[in-house]
């Protein structure tokens, strides 16, 4: 099915008159300001998980594979996300530590694609994160061998439960510590792609493109 862009509005498709221009790419990194605009337009559109993005790596075999993760954290160094470091993408990203992410804001018309080389975060800023994050998911975290296969969802609650009663219960106030298997990421840009979405397909794209130590900004044809 073909859904049109922007057919029926004057200001576009994401509802913006002016059209996407590589001038809107300013600053250090260029790709920031305006990532971080676009980011705050779609918590305040209500997309649901407006900071998911689709996170593509490459194992050790050559192959790629996709899934949704949440960004975490967004700054001049790149964008955070956490997991398994056993986990089918950690075990690609430490085989291959390039990645690829996409935030596809389909509501808005819009979309922003990262690509670059990927490092652990410090442990500190995996503490800092892990301590925010609510107790049933720090108890999943340390349930869960994430990827691993397990024989059923009764195995998986068993484990879970287990994990708690260590812990002092689900409902309890014993701190769960951060496992060693889990951690944080940040994809370090070295191409940022904007998309906008404008009638007759005839779309806007602008990259910021790492030269070196250069960024670059330009056009590309859609």
């Amino acid at each position: 099915m073909r859904v049109g862009y922007g057919a029926e509005s004057t200001a576009g498709a994401d509802g913006v008159a002016e059209h996407l221009d590589p001038a809107w790419l300013t600053g250090d990194p260029p790709w920031l300001g305006l990532f971080q605009r676009w980011l705050g337009e779609a918590v305040a559109a209500q997309i649901p998980e407006p900071n998911a993005m689709v996170l593509g790596t490459v194992d050790e075999f050559g192959h790629p594979g996709t899934r949704t993760v949440l960004c975490k954290g967004v700054d001049a160094a790149g964008i955070v996300f956490f997991t398994g470091y056993d986990s089918a993408k950690g075990r690609a990203l430490s085989a291959n530590p390039v990645a690829s992410a996409t935030f596809p804001w389909i509501a808005l018309e819009r979309q922003v694609h990262f690509r670059g080389r990927v490092v652990k975060v410090d442990p500190a800023e995996t503490e800092a994160y892990w301590t925010a994050r609510p107790r049933g998911s720090q108890l999943s975290a340390r349930a869960s061998r994430q990827s691993a296969p397990i024989a059923s969802r009764a195995a998986l609650e068993a484990a879970a439960e287990l994990v708690a009663v260590e812990h002092g219960g689900a409902d309890g106030d014993v701190p769960v510590p951060v496992p060693p298997h889990w951690g944080g990421y940040r994809i370090e840009p070295v191409r940022v792609e904007f998309w906008q979405g404008r009638a007759d397909r005839l779309h806007n794209r602008a990259v910021a493109e790492l030269d070196g130590t250069v960024w670059v900004t330009r056009r590309l044809q859609p």
